[in-house]
């Protein structure tokens, strides 16, 4: 090979491994923005939508996917579609939960990623496959939404080629689902926790105005606090209303304090 030759391919080579290492950083610019996005659920409008929805499209720009979607496992156990990447997914994903076959549905209940090519895939999902491919689908692929032995969900991971998913695809994946399942069950810890604090903070409320009442009833009618409380549990139980809103009631001076003394017939 001649000089002019050789430093020709010298410099294909080293615009490639250039052209290589700006791919890789990239990448990992996207990859850090998404992990930023998916750690950030304290937003006082956190919208669950909309963070799937930006699960599905980080996953098509990271993984190379060719469009993505997130199931979630409702109440009693079955999957819904809740957010894609594209119009394709709103049509394709519900007709998996209808054939009972798929992706989605082996990852969610294995627990396990699972892929495809469209040949496997005609094999392993007869029914699926087929329309998957019809949408333009050949690389099928699921990694499950998990969170130690908590599993709520799958992310769902399309090609428009044979080409499958890299070991190190996968392992990203699943990195990206397992931090979106933790945002998520902690966003319903933090909802949870709001509301047992509003259940605490109401149920307080309740007793002090019950006692506030016990002790007017007690001050106005001959009567003990505790003979008081009685006199207010079964007026609320006779006239089938809250005892809060009866306590209330004799604190506002809105109900005389005589009436509860009285029984029905009375």
């Amino acid at each position: 090979m001649s000089e002019v030759g050789g430093a020709a391919a010298g410099g294909r080579g080293r615009s490639q491994e250039n052209s290589h290492d700006e791919q890789a950083r990239y990448r990992e610019r996207l990859l850090a923005r998404a992990f930023v996005r998916l750690a950030d659920t304290l937003a006082d409008e956190f919208d669950v939508v909309e963070f799937l929805h930006g699960l599905s499209v980080d996953s098509v720009e990271i993984l190379g996917a060719e469009a993505a979607s997130v199931m979630l496992a409702d109440a009693r156990g079955g999957l819904r579609l809740v957010a894609s990447s594209e119009e394709r997914m709103q049509l394709l994903e519900p007709f998996e939960l209808q054939s009972a076959q798929g992706p989605c549905l082996d990852a969610f209940g294995t627990g396990q990623a699972v892929q495809a090519s469209a040949a496997e895939g005609r094999s392993r999902w007869p029914v699926f496959a087929p329309r998957a491919s019809e949408a333009g689908f050949r690389a099928m692929c699921a990694v499950p939404m998990r969170a130690h032995a908590d599993t709520i969900g799958a992310l769902n991971l399309f090609r428009g080629n044979d080409q499958l998913f890299s070991d190190a695809e996968l392992e990203i994946a699943r990195a990206m689902a397992q931090v979106a399942t933790i945002a998520l069950i902690q966003q319903r810890a933090i909802r949870e926790r709001s509301l047992l604090a509003g259940q605490l903070q109401a149920a307080l409320h309740s007793r002090v105005v019950i006692e506030q009442a016990k002790g007017m009833l007690a001050e106005h009618l001959p009567t003990t606090v505790d003979e008081a409380f009685q006199l207010l549990n079964e007026y609320a139980h006779d006239h089938n209303r809250r005892l809060t809103d009866v306590a209330r009631d004799v604190v506002d001076r809105r109900l005389p304090h005589d009436v509860l003394a009285r029984r029905p017939g009375q």
